[in-house]
């Protein structure tokens, strides 16, 4: 079975995606997600996770992988972008910290394959997500798993399962400036 680094971006996202995957892969999440700017906040998504993994079935075994907490990485790509709308440039050069980080970790690691639950948002552009992941598993020499986890019910699917689990689910990805839109 392959090993999968999964990067995992809150419990909500990773619902589907990780019931989508379970049986197909060897999964270790890695929570690496810079862009959630109050700190507060980022634990509160991790330990949801982390609980979501030790309750739901399909991810018995599945490992939670803290990466550094680091907001400034974030605030470093964001600069002269902070006013640039939602699905704009900074979101694309957040998808690609965030991705550049995980297929690092990965090629570190001796992973097969990493991907992102990030496609499962309707928010988010998954044709961006995949261009970046080839991109990158180019340049790390670690397969990349394309995917839009929001097509085929998947977004719906996230929404029960996370009404099933008791799930937090954000209304924002986590910077402050899409917080500032809501």
């Amino acid at each position: 079975m392959e090993r999968l680094l999964l990067h995992a971006c809150c419990a909500p996202c990773s619902s589907h995606t990780l019931e989508t995957l379970a049986g197909t892969y060897e999964i270790h999440t890695f929570y690496y997600n810079p862009n959630i700017t109050n700190p507060e906040e980022y634990e509160k998504r991790i330990r949801e996770l982390e609980r979501f993994v030790a309750e739901a079935p399909f991810a018995a075994g599945v490992e939670v992988i803290p990466g550094r907490y680091d907001p400034e990485e974030f605030y470093a790509i964001a600069k002269g972008l902070e006013d640039v709308p939602e699905r704009g440039e900074r979101c694309y050069k957040c998808y690609e910290l965030r991705m550049r980080e995980t297929a690092r970790y990965a090629a570190e690691h001796g992973y097969d394959i990493f991907t992102t639950t990030l496609s499962i948002s309707p928010h988010k552009n998954a044709a961006w997500i995949n261009e970046i992941g080839e991109r990158l598993s180019a340049e790390y020499g670690v397969d990349y798993l394309f995917s839009d986890f929001k097509k085929k019910g998947g977004y719906q699917r996230s929404i029960e399962l996370s009404r099933e689990y008791g799930l937090y689910r954000q209304n924002f990805c986590g910077c402050e400036y899409s917080r500032k839109k809501q």
